[in-house]
Parts: C-alpha cells; sequence; structure tokens
C-alpha cells in the first residue's frame, strides 16, 4: 500500500468512530497542554526575571547585610551581622583602586500622602546617583536626581507607575509635591510601567537620594553597595576580592572566619532562579508523564479493541494482497495519528493558557514548544500502537476471515 492509501484508510477508520476517540485521547490532551503552558509560563518568567526582576547589569556585585538566603541557619546568621553603612560605603569608594564605580541603596516600606490621597505601604528606595547606571531601570518622564541633589539631601523622588496613578490621577506630575512619610519632596521623574512579577509589585516604588532616605526616612537602615569593576565582568574577582578585604578589616574579620556579610551577582541570581524553574519544569514532566503513559494505555486499549471489531476486514484484505507489514503499518499510522490530534489539541489548549496568563502575567509560547508538543504525542501513540499492530498483522487470513 502506498503511504497516501495508508493515510486515506487510517483516517476512514478512526472517524467512524469519533467521540470514542476524543474520549480515548483526554489522558494525552491534557498531558501536552500541562507541558506547553507551564514550560511556556516558565520560559516568559526566566526572560522577564533576566531582564526586568533582577535589574542588575552582569558586571555589578553587591554586597549587603544578607545575601542570598537558602536555609533557616543562613538567615540567623545573618541576622546577627553588623549592618553596612553610607560609612562603609564611602570607605570602599575611597579606598578601591579596582573599582570603577561604588554606589549605594536602601529600601524600605513607607506610607505617602497626598492631600485626602494616601497609599500606606510603599516601596521607598534611597539611591546613590549613579544607580541609575548600576541598576537598569528606566526613566520615561522627567529625570534622575543629580550629584549636586544627593549632596544636598535634596527632597526631590522618581516615582513608580502605580504611586503617579493613584496619587497624581490624569495629571502630569513633574514639579508637584507629596510627603513621605510626613517629609515632602517634589517628583522630578517618573518610571516606565513594569507590573507585577512573582507577587512583588515594581511599580509601587518612589527613588529618592539615598542621604534623604538616611536623614529623614530610614537612619537605621542598612545599606547595599554597589560595585563595578574596572575592565568589566573580567576583572571582577580581583575587584571583589579587594572589597572583600576592605570591609573585612573594617570589621576586623579573622582570616580563618567567614564573611561578615553577603555577596550577590546577577548570575548568581539567576542561578538560583534557574534551580527553581528547572524543579518547576521536571515536577511538571513528570505529572504529565503520568497523564501521558494513561493516555498511552488507553490508546494501546482501544487499538487492541479495534483490532477484534475489524478482525474479518484484516482477512478479506490479506485474501485480496495485502502483506503483514501493511496492516502493521496502517495500525500503527491510525495509533500515531490518533495520538497527534490529541497532540494538536493540547498543544492550542495549552498555548491558548499561556495567552491567558501572559495577558495577566507572563508567558512566551515558543514553535519549539508547539513542535515538542505534537511530537512527543504522536511519538506516544506510535508506542502504544506497537503491540496491537503487530497483533493485527500475525492474524492467520483463513481464520480471520472465518472470524464472527
Amino acid at each position: 500500500m502506498t503511504t497516501s492509501e495508508l493515510l486515506r484508510v487510517s483516517s476512514a477508520a478512526l472517524l467512524r468512530h469519533k467521540m470514542r476517540a476524543f474520549l480515548t485521547l483526554l489522558g494525552v490532551i491534557f498531558g501536552v497542554a500541562t507541558v506547553v503552558a507551564v514550560i511556556s509560563v516558565v520560559s516568559g518568567m526566566n526572560y522577564y526575571v533576566r531582564e526586568k526582576l533582577f535589574a542588575l547589569n552582569p558586571d555589578v556585585i553587591i554586597f549587603d547585610k544578607y545575601g542570598i538566603i537558602m536555609s533557616r541557619e543562613e538567615w540567623l546568621i545573618a541576622m546577627k551581622r553588623r549592618d553596612i553603612t553610607m560609612t562603609d560605603m564611602e570607605v570602599v569608594k575611597a579606598e578601591c583602586r579596582l573599582c570603577e564605580q561604588v554606589g549605594g541603596q536602601a529600601g524600605r516600606n513607607r506610607p505617602i500622602k497626598n492631600g485626602d490621597r494616601k497609599l500606606s505601604d510603599v516601596n521607598v528606595q534611597g539611591h546613590t546617583p549613579n544607580m541609575a547606571e548600576l541598576s537598569r531601570f528606566d526613566v520615561a518622564t522627567g529625570r534622575y536626581f543629580t550629584e549636586a541633589e544627593y549632596n544636598n539631601s535634596a527632597g526631590v523622588a522618581v516615582i513608580g507607575w502605580d504611586v503617579q496613578d493613584q496619587l497624581f490621577p490624569n495629571q502630569d506630575p513633574i514639579g508637584r509635591s507629596f510627603k513621605i512619610d510626613g517629609y515632602p519632596v517634589n517628583v522630578i521623574g517618573t518610571l516606565a510601567k513594569e507590573g507585577t512579577v512573582l507577587g512583588q509589585n515594581r511599580d509601587n516604588v518612589i527613588y529618592v537620594p539615598l542621604t534623604l532616605f538616611k536623614k529623614h526616612i530610614a537612619p537605621s537602615e542598612n545599606i547595599d553597595i554597589f560595585m563595578r569593576p574596572r575592565g568589566g565582568v573580567e576583572a571582577s574577582t580581583a575587584a571583589v576580592d579587594e572589597v572583600r578585604t576592605i570591609l573585612r578589616s573594617m570589621r576586623k574579620t579573622k582570616f580563618n572566619k567567614d564573611d561578615p556579610f553577603g555577596i550577590v551577582t546577577a548570575e548568581m541570581l539567576q542561578t538560583v532562579w534557574k534551580n527553581f524553574s528547572q524543579g518547576a519544569i521536571g515536577l511538571t514532566i513528570l505529572i504529565s508523564g503520568i497523564s501521558l503513559v494513561v493516555g498511552a494505555i488507553v490508546i494501546a486499549n482501544i487499538m487492541f479493541v479495534s483490532v477484534v471489531e475489524r478482525t474479518k476486514e484484516i482477512g478479506v484484505r490479506r485474501a485480496i494482497g495485502a502483506r503483514r507489514r501493511d496492516i502493521r503499518r496502517q495500525f500503527l499510522l491510525e495509533a500515531a495519528l490518533l495520538s497527534a490530534a490529541g497532540g494538536v489539541i493540547g498543544v492550542l489548549l495549552g498555548a491558548g493558557v499561556a495567552l491567558i496568563v501572559d495577558h495577566f502575567f507572563v508567558a512566551q509560547v515558543k514553535p519549539v514548544f508547539i513542535v515538542m508538543g505534537v511530537g512527543v504525542a504522536t511519538l506516544t501513540g506510535l508506542a502504544a500502537g506497537l503491540i496491537p499492530a503487530s497483533r493485527a498483522g500475525k492474524l492467520p487470513p483463513v481464520e480471520a476471515l472465518r472470524y464472527e
């Protein structure tokens, strides 16, 4: 039989029992849909985390009190460390010869007010002027604060999208004033809208000079030191060692003791996220694999039933010249077509879910996910159809013709 004849015969056989075929495919459909939807969401989140959430340039290193906490024990140890202060930052800035830039950041949630409009819990961050270069954030309108404003602890602020929308609805906020915890500041810039990811609202923020922050908003707050080495990423190891030496000497840390501070890089943040996302994908594949195995068992059972129902048809075809391999190929093709149809439906369902998620959250539906979904479904069908197809091909023509 030619391939076109096989396709025609196999398709006709499947279309004779549409409802049975659809019910047979439910396991495959849900398995493929789950894989496509979850991988699309994780892919989108990976992109967002890399480009937006961890807004840190690859050649920037952070020295802070906590570092990356992975256990309760690490948290308890970090809590006992001494705060990193403005003095620490200034000493590093003055003494680090391998540092191209040294900046600082601190943050605390504070209430803000503009007339009768109030927001009770806004993330207020104090920055040095060079944080616009050390971190990646977009000033949509207006400007960032200058070195002179920083040195004079000027009451100026750059506000996020949500703050602008709720304090100054239908108004241009540039040049207008509001109060942070009772202290007046003027708006000099607004940030581009970023949205909410992983439960973190990226638009409910205010940036002010770090000097103002430490003087009037949160004097006791610990700060993070941001450092960019001379020579880029390649020079980061030597620069990190120099800053570590400075901070350890200021804390009189013995040579055999661990650093009394944490170190964070963009690569470390992304590694932590990748480990988390890979675990999520692994769990999803395990769950989806169970659905696909169940789907394969159901397909195999239906193909066995189909072989029994069509025993006489097989006998007639063998009697008029069909070879065993033609019968095997036909039933294998039916199983593959059946499963591939489930894969297509599953891909469409999973992609639809991912697109809905992307509307509210973040997701990326890539062509490779679609090909992968249909391919996995087709392979599942081929595996499920091997034994039934082999049994159909081995039926003796005479006995098959006598079957009632």
